[in-house]
């Protein structure tokens, strides 16, 4: 870490010289990048912030608006402090207009009422910028030693995070593009303090760049991606501290390792799943990315011993009543075993089906029916198999057991990723359904726009919609506390109907109207175009499916 004003002032060669802090005494933590010796009135142009300029004032303006404006240059050009010895050109005191202007813009001016050499304060300041440099670099080194294990072990985000924390000496968050928290590390402070309302803290945080500072929260974001597929930010939860222009946050390196470890090892598969299954899954995600032609699909399943040519086809999808699973901790170790569970149905069933995870909350089946074989019987039974298991192994926090999504029969290879797709979609339809009531498993008819919406609430084109759409109204609600949203939620609701929305807001016309204004200011657009409404009432489904 640079030596702080503070740190300056406290130095044996400094203190000889009976410096007194008369001006911007709350900002004696800046970092001292360098220390620059000059009388000249227009420093500042061959400045480039976080310099200490010493001087003996000597050729400083006579007048309180040259004082204003050297002062005001050396604010804005990000110095650290100045430093005025007496005996030269002052000697009791200094120009008011000179204090007032360093206080006014928060610049630490300080008085040397004693005559110093100033070459020993250039020389003593300079060897501790240079330890301090020389440390960086062994806590480069020691950074990069520790991440490197990181991801060569294949480490989880939590310990990342956690690793990340401990080093910075502060709490970290990683969160996906919609500011859900994905995993943290309060670094020994409250858990409650850090995650309270999160989402609307975070939206009011958006640095420039891909990392960036916040001056004023004290956070330290980064982007987390890779292969140009950004998916998260990497958040240090600091305290508020100035940093002079082109001076790098000094966890700035720390926090870019800790999102590229993050960014690699989602590329890597990581799950401790049985050979059998990852090949399985495999053959699904060949599937539906079309990584894997039609031959190449029918031809491994084949040698896996699940026939899928001359077949009918019928897509499953998998999904548990009790919500998303944690975030990346134990949701590895528990998906494995719901997908065991559904492969075991199977068997109990005697049924042929490649069983995989789909993604990190379901799991996913392609079932090879023969000419034989009854559609209906066979899914019913693998349905009781596998509700049956899960009540016996207390899996499923439902007494109805897991959500069963079904996709309609297909009749070959090619036409599997349909069945997969369509089951997909009825499974997020179906799994905010009320339990009970209901057959075996869950068909087409149960998906709406909801369901779509909640299909697509983990891709980052999804979240970046929502955020065009309605970010300028959400980062408007949280800083100022107020209920736009809601407010806009409402009118869309009530059929864009305003005497019914106003009275449904319980608020008089007048002052729904105004805040109906307020919200077409706030994001551009005409609330009496029906355009315009439903892509916003999409986008508030779609963000109701992202924060679910």
């Amino acid at each position: 870490m640079l030596p702080t004003v503070a740190r300056v002032l406290d130095l044996d060669v400094m203190r000889r010289g009976l410096p007194q802090v008369v001006a911007g005494a709350g900002a004696l933590e800046r970092p001292v990048r360098w220390v620059h010796v000059s009388e000249l009135p227009d420093v500042a142009g061959v400045l480039r912030g976080g310099e200490l300029v010493l001087s003996t004032g000597i050729a400083l303006p006579e007048d309180r608006d040259g004082l204003a404006r050297y002062v005001r240059e050396l604010a804005e050009v990000g110095v650290a402090g100045l430093v005025i010895e007496f005996g030269r050109r002052y000697f009791d005191s200094l120009p008011r207009a000179l204090v007032a202007a360093a206080e006014r813009h928060g610049l630490p001016l300080v008085v040397l009422r004693r005559e110093l050499k100033f070459v020993a304060v250039t020389e003593a300041v300079h060897a501790l910028v240079v330890n301090a440099q020389l440390e960086q670099l062994r806590v480069s080194e020691a950074v990069h030693q520790v991440f490197n294990e990181l991801a060569t072990e294949g480490a989880e985000p939590a310990e990342v995070v956690r690793q990340v924390a401990r080093m910075a000496g502060a709490p970290v968050v990683l969160e996906n593009l919609a500011h859900q928290v994905l995993a943290h590390d309060p670094a020994g402070r409250g858990e409650q303090e850090l995650l309270e309302n999160w989402e609307h803290r975070s939206r009011g945080v958006h640095p420039p760049g891909r990392t960036g500072h916040d001056p004023r929260s004290g956070w330290l974001v980064t982007t987390v991606g890779a292969r140009g597929q950004d998916w998260g930010r990497l958040v240090l939860v600091d305290e508020p501290v100035p940093l002079p222009p082109d001076v790098p946050h000094p966890h700035a390196m720390l926090l870019e390792r800790g999102a590229a470890t993050l960014a690699l090892n989602r590329l890597v598969v990581r799950d401790r799943e049985s050979l059998e299954r990852q090949t399985h899954r495999t053959l699904l995600s060949g599937i539906l990315t079309h990584s894997l032609t039609v031959s190449e699909v029918a031809l491994r399943a084949q040698a896996l011993g699940v026939p899928l040519e001359g077949r009918r086809l019928v897509g499953v999808v998998l999904r548990r009543r009790e919500g998303p699973l944690p975030a990346a901790l134990e949701a590895q170790a528990r998906l494995r075993d719901f997908t065991e569970l559904a492969a075991t149905a199977i068997r109990n069933a005697r049924l042929s089906a490649l069983v995989g995870a789909l993604d990190d909350e379901g799991v996913g089946l392609l079932v090879a029916l023969g000419s034989q074989q009854d559609e209906h019987a066979s899914l019913e039974s693998f349905a009781a198999a596998l509700r049956r298991l899960s009540a016996e192994a207390g899996r499923d926090g439902s007494a109805d057991g897991p959500v069963i999504a079904v996709g309609s029969s297909v009749g070959s290879v090619r036409d599997a990723r349909r069945t997969l797709l369509e089951a997909t979609q009825v499974a997020d339809a179906a799994l905010h359904d009320a339990p009970g009531g209901r057959a075996a498993y869950y068909r087409l008819p149960d998906v709406r726009l909801r369901g779509l919406l909640h299909l697509l609430r983990d891709d980052e084109r999804l979240q970046t919609y929502v955020e065009r759409e309605l970010g300028p109204l959400l980062a408007y609600d949280a800083e100022h506390g107020g209920q736009l949203v809601q407010m806009l939620r409402i009118y869309l609701e009530q059929g864009r109907n305003k005497s019914a929305a106003a009275d449904a807001a319980h608020l008089s016309r007048p002052s729904f109207y105004d805040r109906l204004h307020k919200v077409e200011r706030i994001l551009g657009v005409d609330l009496d175009q029906v355009e315009s409404c439903l892509s916003l009432h999409v986008a508030l489904l779609a963000l109701d499916a992202v924060r679910r």
